[in-house]
């Protein structure tokens, strides 16, 4: 049994799917006429695990005809290539155009006679449990795996009375109705999060989350120009710094840092108005070195040093599971051009790009071309730039400044233009910790959806296996026994074959 259970003794009993469907039915297509429209269904028109099937589209019988599986109303389709399968991509017809359908040859077919109920076939097939094992009895090449007409066939699937087939669909809509509303509910809480976690960002860096504590700390900020002037002196300093190591230690001669050059009236009319003591600056002006990793795709290794590409840099961290790996040899050579340390900010620059993370991590490793790694002047705190980039207001600029069409770059001579509020030292401090201390609670309330949701999901289960096993809903002592739908499948399946005829003597 799928759902490890015993049927009920007595009404019901354990059929093949073979011996309550048609699997893979034939169409007579001798006496459709070639510009019949009918509806066609490809794979995408399909929804995973929902049931729900796009029948909208048409085209003339002569164009699908052959290469594409046909179905009438009523049948179940059952996705049989991998990933669809897994993915619970079937659903039962509904009506459509003449009668007819064709789709993806990449379904099986399954028809119910009169006494089975389609639906229920549908919500045993699309059950995980049938799909968990149907997955292992797959054959077919890597990618092209499928599930077996012979397989599907060979099935057992526990028959319940016809009538008791209904009650149980009927139940299962009724619960997975009340389940789907809750469900709805989660995941519109969930985005109201996202959108309250934007808002979040775009008031602190409109100087929004800290006015009572610039209230409170007024007599000892500075002001926005006293800012910006501190800016250039840290970043004037800094390059003191590289020409005396340089002077020592030899090397490529550093580069004078550019002057801050204020934004222009036209740039700032586009912008919010700042909180005393805050000014608009320029990516470039709080960073001393923004570099990218190596152009081209280096030699991976089982084991070594991590290789990040943008996809490994999330808001919430570096994800190091599907990492790569590059030898100690290449590690270093490439060190040579762009080295992450800690407290770095990490930006990706093509694929998913405009995300931000500070380099918290305390080891050895490098990054791909669309990671860019910023190296920071004092005038800014990493955490501090790192919500400032993660906000709206600058994931905006960053999709503006991506050029490219296919593999698209975040140039490191575009992205210093992004334009952002900054404050001094001790706001940032004060901006960050309430900052971590309200995404702390989202992250809470959003981990409590996503149990939810996990929770909904197993219900979702749970209600399935008490339906196939009988428990689901009432038995009827009056209700005609499955035995008897089935042997009566079975002769009406053996009057429709016609007999063969005798050969005349000669």
């Amino acid at each position: 049994m799928i759902f490890g259970t015993e049927i009920p003794q007595g009404k019901w009993c354990i059929a093949k799917l073979s011996e309550i469907t048609d699997v893979n039915p034939r169409l007579d297509k001798s006496a459709i006429s070639d510009d019949l429209e009918v509806s066609f269904v490809p794979m995408p028109a399909v929804e995973a695990e929902s049931g729900i099937i796009n029948v909208s589209s048409t085209r003339k019988f002569s164009e699908v005809k052959k290469g594409y599986t046909p179905f009438r109303e009523g049948d179940v389709l059952f996705a049989k290539i991998t990933p669809c399968m897994e993915n619970g991509k079937m659903s039962v017809v509904p009506e459509v155009r003449n009668g007819i359908g064709f789709g993806s040859t990449e379904f099986h077919v399954l028809r119910s006679p009169q006494g089975v109920d389609a639906k229920y076939v549908y919500y045993y097939v699309s059950s995980k449990p049938f799909r968990h094992v149907a997955e292992h009895n797959m054959t077919g090449a890597v990618g092209q795996r499928r599930v077996p007409t012979a397989y599907l066939s060979d099935c057992d699937i526990p028959l319940p009375p016809s009538n008791e087939q209904h009650r149980i669909v009927a139940k299962i809509e009724e619960l997975f109705s009340e389940l789907d509303k809750g469900i709805e509910n989660l995941k519109a809480a969930r985005e109201q999060l996202k959108v309250y976690r934007q808002a979040l960002l775009i008031h602190a860096f409109e100087g929004k989350l800290t006015a009572q504590w610039r209230k409170q700390n007024r007599d000892q900020l500075e002001t926005a120009a006293a800012l910006r002037a501190r800016i250039q002196t840290v970043r004037e300093q800094r390059y003191q710094q590289q020409l005396q190591q340089w002077q020592t230690t030899g090397g490529s001669k550093p580069k004078a840092p550019k002057a801050m050059l204020p934004l222009t009236t036209e740039e700032l009319a586009e912008l919010p108005e700042l909180p005393e003591g805050w000014a608009w600056v320029k990516l470039g002006d709080l960073t001393w070195s923004v570099k990218d990793g190596p152009h081209f795709s280096p030699k991976y290794v089982e084991q070594g040093i991590p290789f990040i590409s943008g996809g490994n840099v999330r808001p919430d961290g570096v994800n190091f599971e599907n990492a790569k790996f590059i030898s100690q040899e290449l590690h270093e050579e490439l060190c040579k051009r762009c080295k992450p340390e800690v407290g770095d900010v990490l930006y990706t620059k093509g694929g998913t790009t405009g995300i931000a993370r500070v380099n918290t991590y305390d080891l050895d490793f490098n990054v791909w071309v669309h990671v860019a790694v910023l190296k920071l002047t004092s005038a800014v705190k990493p955490f501090y730039l790192q919500h400032a980039l993660n906000s709206s207001f600058c994931y905006s600029q960053s999709q503006k400044y991506t050029h490219g069409v296919g593999n698209q770059d975040l140039g490191l001579t575009r992205m210093v233009n992004i334009v952002l509020a900054i404050c001094s030292i001790e706001e940032q401090e004060e901006v960050i910790k309430v900052i971590d201390d309200k995404i702390s609670v989202i992250d809470k309330l959003e981990l409590t959806i996503t149990t939810s949701l996990q929770q909904a999901e197993a219900m979702r289960q749970s209600i399935l296996k008490r339906a196939f096993s009988g428990q689901l809903v009432p038995q009827d002592p009056h209700d005609e026994p499955a035995s008897v739908l089935l042997a009566r499948i079975r002769t009406e399946r053996e009057q429709a074959v016609k007999p063969k005829q005798r050969r005349k003597g000669v």
